[in-house]
């Protein structure tokens, strides 16, 4: 009996070691994986730097900790305070995340400094066969702030939080294209700029033929290979309302061979002609609304193709080519 209590616990012992072995290695690797992107070039990939990087959550979950990060890419700098990464090790694909802001973004090139802060976040990423299953972020009390001269209020809001979730039915394993459905929503949004106050919106997108596999994704231009697959952006539904005024829009839109958006936008509004008066001067108000019915509602139907945006017939810009 003692013998075999001398085995089991033998056993045991050596489960243990090699288990806390094991983790070591792997948050050893999870480390060097991190530590690589601050070797980016920050202009053909983005750089992530953290001043004091940490790897924890032994002895079941993988906890990776970054402080006083900061992302370069382009002329674009975000700094952030401190976020955080986990996962179970017995459920690697399903990642947590958190951000603590504020996060101060400035750039190079304009010059321009602002700042986005919240009073508490979370973020969550699930994967099945490395395709994106459902990826959420949800904050609370966000400000975003121009920080250039003092803090000037650009607009803030109670909620806003974001999915995305795979469409299985469009998911072409041949080809390796899955689709996204997205939905954003945002409550109590003010924007004094604009006198804009307790306004809500949501937005509904479904984005087609975009790459299964995210280990594939940056690995060559996106919209170019989205592009060539036939890819379509899907505007469900962008609404918003603030008791006075209201607007819906819907349309689809994809990129031609050159990389010009191409497709249509309808726009069914009451009430933003008047509350954006003061700051976009006519024709271009009617251009983008349209004319008001008898109803008082403005509907309008905007077309792009062949390099420019238009209002029906009527020309109303050149637009640059995506790509």
């Amino acid at each position: 009996m003692k013998k075999r209590i001398i085995i089991l616990g033998g056993i045991v012992l050596t489960l243990v070691l090699a288990w806390t072995g094991a983790w070591f290695f792997f948050a050893g690797q999870l480390r060097q994986q991190i530590e690589v992107l601050a070797l980016a070039d920050g202009e053909t990939a983005p750089q992530l730097v953290c001043t004091d990087l940490a790897i924890g959550g032994f002895p079941f979950r993988f906890d990776a900790e970054c402080s006083n990060a900061a992302l370069v890419s382009g002329d674009l700098l975000v700094q952030i305070p401190y976020m955080r990464v986990s996962a179970m090790v017995y459920r690697p694909n399903h990642l947590l995340g958190s951000l603590t802001g504020p996060l101060a973004i400035s750039d190079a090139f304009t010059g321009a400094r602002q700042e986005v802060d919240w009073t508490d976040s979370e973020a969550s990423l699930r994967l099945e066969n490395w395709r994106i299953a459902r990826f959420s972020i949800l904050a609370n009390a966000v400000t975003w702030t121009d920080q250039l001269f003092g803090d000037t209020l650009i607009a803030s809001a109670g909620h806003i939080e974001a999915h995305l979730l795979d469409m299985p039915e469009q998911h072409d394993p041949q080809t390796g294209r899955a689709a996204l459905a997205g939905y954003l929503r945002a409550d109590d949004i003010s924007a004094p700029g604009i006198d804009l106050s307790q306004t809500n919106a949501e937005v509904e997108l479904e984005v087609t033929a975009l790459p299964d596999d995210i280990r594939n994704w940056g690995l060559g231009p996106m919209l170019p290979d989205w592009q060539q697959a036939g890819g379509k952006l899907r505007i469900v539904g962008i609404r918003a309302n603030d008791g006075g005024a209201d607007l819906d829009a819907s349309g689809e839109l994809a990129l031609d061979a050159q990389g010009y958006p191409t497709g249509t936008l309808s726009i069914n509004s009451l009430g933003v002609a008047e509350r954006i008066g003061p700051y976009i001067e006519e024709p271009w108000r009617t251009l983008v609304l349209g004319v008001p019915g008898e109803d008082g509602r403005h509907k309008n139907q905007l077309n792009f193709a062949g390099g420019g945006l238009s209002s029906g017939l009527v020309p109303i810009a050149a637009l640059a080519p995506l790509f």
